[in-house]
């Protein structure tokens, strides 16, 4: 086996990364979605995987959830923060630590400005079945009991009513967001 000289051997190649110069700019171009994979948001960060789940770790402001098969679904808002956290640590030269404190402070600060006159929220939509289903189930006849729940079924039954909740405030939300949108192009 033949030893190869320093001299001979090919300069390894420089690291670069990704110039993204105006984090607003980066932040707009975010696609409208609800969901995004850690690949999307790689692209859209301009970092590797492996950092996402890093900052995972580090920043328990950027936590996204986890569908069933226990891959990583980013909202928005996550992607946002990876967003606004490279651009703590890569532009403004945070350390981990100073970025944390930065990042907590827009955030208190943040909540202190919408906590002022906010009204509450009201659903946009009703949990309420529609008039023809109401219809139909109000005419059983009244001869028949409510069924019996064990405490097991019950606890499943809320978990069950409490994930439509979340279904349908994220359906309110795209709803809105989707209107939003549609304000500004007029």
């Amino acid at each position: 086996m033949r030893r190869v000289s320093l001299a001979e051997r090919p300069s390894p190649t420089p690291l670069t990364f990704p110039d993204v110069r105006n984090m607003s700019q980066a932040a707009a171009s975010i696609p409208q979605k609800l969901f995004f994979k850690i690949g999307e948001v790689c692209e859209l960060a301009g970092v590797q995987a492996h950092v996402l789940r890093y900052w995972e770790t580090e920043f328990p402001m950027l936590a996204p959830q986890k569908n069933r098969a226990g891959q990583r679904t980013y909202r928005r808002k996550d992607v946002e923060m990876a967003l606004r956290i490279k651009e703590l640590l890569y532009d403004e030269q945070y350390t981990i630590a100073g970025a944390k404190k930065k990042l907590a402070s827009e955030l208190r600060s943040s909540g202190r400005e919408g906590s002022g006159a906010a009204p509450a929220k009201t659903p946009l939509r009703s949990l309420q079945p529609p008039p023809s289903l109401a219809a139909r189930f109000s005419s059983t006849p009244p001869a028949s009991s409510p069924p019996k729940f064990t405490e097991e079924q019950r606890g499943s039954l809320k978990q069950v009513a409490q994930q439509l909740r979340e279904i349908l405030d994220l359906i309110d939300q795209g709803d809105a967001e989707l209107e939003a949108m549609r304000e500004k192009q007029k």
